[in-house]
């Protein structure tokens, strides 16, 4: 079967694709029957995007090829005009930015909910748990701290 499909191309993490009519047996980069066209994903500023021959592409489908569904996508994408295609991807930027702004809400919600709890569960056990162990302990430390200061001062003194 013929099958309609991205060939890769390019350098490491900088990828280029041939759209190409090929076998479906055939290795996606080996060998293919025609060339369509070309898609550049990481094309900046003037560099050409997407080209393919619209015309060459229907006749192969009428004589029974397959198309992939990225190409199928990218197709519909090369029959839109410029300002189409920059209207599209404006507002799946800003979908995105609302969906970000949404998720940082729900975060910052959830932040002071659980702030708001832990106050509340805070005044009821912090000064049962203060007062009785803050005033054992506090001596207790001291004193190991001054015995070893002592015992450093002692053996010093000897080995003089």
């Amino acid at each position: 079967m013929v099958i309609i499909r991205l060939a890769r191309s390019g350098a490491k993490k900088n990828p280029y694709y041939f759209i190409t009519v090929a076998d479906e047996r055939r290795p996606r980069d080996g060998a293919f029957i025609e060339r369509l066209g070309f898609f550049n994903p990481s094309a900046n500023g003037q560099e050409e995007r997407l080209r393919i021959d619209l015309d060459k592409l229907q006749e192969w489908i009428s004589k029974g090829a397959q198309v992939s569904e990225r190409v199928i996508s990218l197709v519909k994408e090369a029959k839109l005009t410029p300002e189409e295609y920059q209207a599209k991807v404006e507002a799946k930027k800003a979908k995105s930015d609302a969906k970000k702004a949404a998720m940082a809400e729900k975060l910052a919600k959830e932040a002071e909910e659980k702030a708001s709890e832990e106050a509340a569960a805070a005044p009821e056990e912090v000064p049962a748990e203060e007062e009785a162990p803050a005033e054992e302990e506090a001596p207790a430390e001291e004193a190991p701290a001054e015995e070893e200061s002592e015992e450093k001062d002692s053996s010093d003194n000897e080995e003089k």
